[in-house]
């Protein structure tokens, strides 16, 4: 029986390879005694006995092999994860080498300037020195003749060389400062996870910068500071201010052994600290585009006809995830963005979005076979991993404080999938455990009795447009004739405060021309809130009669105010044969002023607003501008921004499920967002997700803020009364 290749093997052959490469180019070099007779180059191992230079190209070789057998357990560890479509083809290379230059060239990273700027210096200057140092390594194995590293092109690869060592010294010191200097200049996601193995990495990085420009100084200095080493800007200064000071020959060879050590050390903690983000990063970057869509979880067999062999559903071994969610733990860079912008963590939730990461890289390094070096680690002093179980490490209530605003993994500089292990993990308790908060008990049997959450009787779904002319409500399963279904959602058809926005909306699309209809009580839950806590079996159930219905009718264009209905009409009902054409109501809104069909000419809001980002509509779906175009176009408005907005909008705290669970611990979220975006001094709050609109307006009204001094209303609310106060005012 034939063993399969698979990519742990390639791993252990390519670091074989490159070793084998070293071993001999140190043999060739030493056989063919090949020498420049230029005056102005420098001599490979000058002032280098034979010994060293034998110890050199046989330990490095060693070091390589050792490096690429621990890598490889690292990558056997992801193997043990499922399948994942990441092929490259010819439909998304495009996509995967876009995602891959914004990460190596540190795009990701310079969206916070300060860290993007340091960690740019050392990773483009190490770059730099990496292509030096094989520079100087070609040249040394190539014939006399074809060597190149000689008169002008010495002097400028000298001058290139301390340029970037230069480089990568400051930025170094500059990242020990950050991460060890006064608290002032350590910010709080690097200031508690900071570690002995920072320390570590640290360490070897600068010394191998600080004992490069030593051995080049002392060697400079033995070689009687020849003219042309001038260009070696660094070295030159220095070596002039060692010359004479002893056995600089000595000194030389002392401090180009210490480099050469500190080079064997890099290579050493390279596969065993968070330094393998030099490579897994980049790897996961290239690896980002997916065959879903970033606001669509992962699909499930169909549970609903038991079509499906799995005995376990959602995530509780490390088996159960991915083998790009397992790749994912040992991408971290254990940065802390994600931790920075979780609304779950900055209102004291017990969850961490990093911990989240490192933790399940925990369980997998500990359970490997064999075992590998963990994570950067949680802070505890010994992390005790008894068994191949996720909830040994991971709590419940870290799981549910979570509110699937997806900001962590859109501030990921290295593309990391938090929110997809932590809806797994969920799907687990939920479905197989029946775990879960209490509070979603009751939400869900209104789901599954009475189609909503609200528990509410189906019958009462078209109450809100019963006085309204113009609003068709179409019996599911009839043919629908209208351009657009206007899908209400269970909020606009129940909330008190998202029914006043369903008339807005059907007023303004009637202003416009636009022919809807409404399927009134043939409408269900589309189950966003039952899949993002986990009960797969009831989102299913509620999203086949939905298609069911939406098929038979023909349906083709669908409206919704609602983001959440948005995200799961359009990215996820594809998954079970759901395909139409959706779009949010801001943006028919912002179509149809473009168009000059919805008119706003003298419709005027002579107030400050502060718009509230979704993050269904925003992060889960790129929708960031068009709610903003709708409000900029009524006259006299002053539209001003909450200090975290568009990607890094903050969560109104009831994503995930979370509007159906209480939240005792820490400070309300809402309440949190609410205080931000009353601190703009806008008279007036607009939203554009009913579930905002409810969580904006109880937290304002919890800071004492009535309603005639700041007014929260969903952006067709506000629209709809500047032009019926221009139309009152002809």
């Amino acid at each position: 029986m034939k063993t399969r290749i698979k990519p742990h093997h390639i791993v252990i052959a390519v670091g074989v390879a490159v070793a084998l490469f070293t071993a001999l180019s140190g043999i060739v070099a030493g056989i063919a005694g090949f020498h420049s007779d230029s005056a102005i180059t420098r001599e490979v191992f000058g002032n280098i006995p034979a010994p060293l230079k034998v110890a050199f190209y046989t330990v490095i070789p060693v070091l390589l092999v050792y490096g690429s057998v621990l890598f490889a357990h690292r990558v056997k560890n992801w193997q043990r994860g499922r399948p994942d479509n990441r092929r490259t083809t010819v439909h998304n290379a495009k996509h995967r080498m876009a995602d891959f230059r914004a990460g190596v060239y540190m795009r990701t990273l310079l969206r916070e300037p300060g860290a993007g700027v340091m960690h740019s210096l050392i990773y483009f200057s190490f770059l730099i020195l990496l292509g030096v140092t094989t520079t100087l390594e070609v040249d040394h194995q190539l014939p006399d003749d074809l060597k190149f590293l000689h008169g002008d092109v010495y002097r400028a690869y000298s001058a290139v060389g301390d340029a970037a060592g230069l480089v990568f010294v400051t930025g170094m010191v500059w990242a020990i400062l950050r991460r060890f200097g006064p608290p002032a200049w350590r910010p709080y996601r690097i200031r508690i996870k900071t570690r002995p193995e920072h320390a570590v990495i640290g360490g070897v990085l600068l010394a191998i910068g600080v004992t490069g420009f030593g051995a080049e100084a002392f060697r400079i200095a033995a070689d009687g500071l020849p003219d042309h080493e001038r260009w070696s800007f660094i070295g030159y200064p220095l070596a002039t201010l060692v010359d004479g000071s002893g056995s600089v020959a000595g000194w030389h060879q002392a401090w180009w052994v210490a480099h050469v050590i500190t080079f064997m050390a890099f290579l050493v903690i390279l596969p065993t600290t968070m330094l393998r983000h030099m490579f897994t990063s980049p790897l996961n970057m290239y690896l980002r585009h997916r065959d879903r869509p970033k606001g669509a979880m992962r699909p499930m067999p169909n549970l609903v006809e038991g079509d499906t062999e799995l005995e376990t559903f959602g995530a509780a071994v490390v088996e159960d995830f991915s083998w790009k969610q397992l790749l994912d733990t040992d991408a971290c860079t254990m940065c802390g963005r994600c931790t920075s912008v979780c609304p779950a963590h900055a209102t004291g939730k017990p969850l961490d979005p990093r911990e989240i990461v490192l933790k399940t890289g925990e369980v997998m390094a500990r359970t490997g076979s064999p075992p590998t070096s963990p994570p950067l680690g949680t802070g505890e002093t010994e992390v005790q991993v008894p068994a191949n179980w996720m909830f040994e490490r991971i709590s419940n209530e870290e799981l549910w404080a979570c509110t699937s605003c997806r900001a962590c993994d859109e501030i990921c500089p290295v593309n990391i999938e938090i929110l997809d292990k932590i809806l797994d993990m969920r799907r687990y308790l939920t479905l197989m455990e029946s775990d879960f908060p209490s509070e979603l008990g009751q939400a869900f049997r209104g789901m599954e009795n009475s189609s909503n959450p609200w528990s509410m009787s189906q019958t009462e779904r078209a109450d809100w447009a019963r006085d309204l002319d113009g609003v068709r409500v179409i019996a599911g399963g009839d043919p629908l004739d209208a351009e657009y279904l206007y899908w209400v959602g269970c909020a606009g058809s129940f909330d008190d405060k998202n029914k006043k926005v369903a008339r807005a909306m059907a007023q303004l699309m009637e202003r416009a021309g636009i022919d809807f209809a409404i399927l009134g009580p043939a409408e269900n839950c589309t189950g966003d809130s039952a899949r993002r806590s986990g009960n797969e079996y009831l989102f299913q159930m509620l999203a086949s009669a939905n298609i069911e219905t939406l098929n038979s009718m023909g349906v083709r264009k669908i409206v919704t105010q609602c983001p959440h209905c948005f995200n799961t009409l359009a990215n996820e009902y594809p998954q079970l044969g759901g395909h139409y054409e959706v779009v949010h109501h801001s943006q028919l809104l912002d179509a149809l002023v473009a168009e000059g069909r919805l008119d706003l000419e003298g419709a005027t809001l002579a107030e400050r607003v502060v718009y509230h980002d979704s993050c269904y509509l925003g992060r889960h779906n790129d929708v960031y501008l068009a709610p903003r175009r709708v409000l900029g176009s009524l006259g006299g408005i002053d539209l001003v921004e909450a200090p975290r907005n568009g990607t890094k909008g903050m969560c109104c705290g009831a994503g995930g499920a979370r509007m159906w669970m209480e939240e005792t611990i820490g400070t309300k979220v809402n309440d949190e967002r609410s205080r931000e975006l009353l601190d703009t001094g806008a008279s007036r709050i607009a939203t554009a997700c009913p579930f905002c609109y409810i969580m904006m307006d109880d937290g304002v009204r919890a800071a004492g803020v009535e309603e005639d001094s700041v007014q929260v209303a969903d952006i067709a609310l506000h629209v709809l009364e500047a032009v019926e106060a221009r139309d009152s005012a002809t």
